[in-house]
């Protein structure tokens, strides 16, 4: 866990400051024409007390915080998994299997989801249910 915040709501922390971490406000959005529009994916966090800005995105499943003053990465943790689809994150197990730790929507089967996930030569699953699975995938 960050000694400092984060993400929008956190206190700065940063030096001693008090101040919450917010986004800034887009300048010269244009969603009215195209949404969203470039001046809206750009916003920052910020905190208005100590002037601390980072931007977040996603580099190789992780969800990076980076300060925009001094390009330093702040923060990194796994990107939040959207369960209104089948999304996972893949992570090492053997020199022969990869692990596929995910979410699902209601609307799917346990087929359905082994069909997206299965490895070359195949796989397990270690559990399915609630929205939620872990699957060994067979790639060597």
């Amino acid at each position: 866990m960050s000694a400092h915040g984060i993400e929008e709501g956190d206190v700065c922390g940063r030096d001693g400051c008090a101040g919450r971490i917010e986004f800034t406000k887009p300048d010269n959005c244009s969603c009215h024409l195209s949404a969203p529009c470039s001046a809206c994916t750009r916003t920052y966090l910020h905190c208005p007390d100590c002037d601390w800005e980072a931007e977040q995105y996603v580099i190789n499943d992780y969800l990076v915080t980076e300060n925009v003053k001094t390009n330093v990465y702040e923060d990194w943790k796994p990107r939040p998994l959207d369960p209104s689809k089948l999304d996972w994150h893949s992570k090492p197990h053997s020199s022969a299997s990869m692990i596929k730790e995910g979410v699902y929507p209601p609307h799917m089967t346990h087929a359905e989801v082994e069909e997206k996930v299965r490895g070359t030569f195949g796989g397990r699953f270690e559990y399915f249910g609630d929205g939620r699975f872990k699957y060994v995938a067979y790639t060597d």
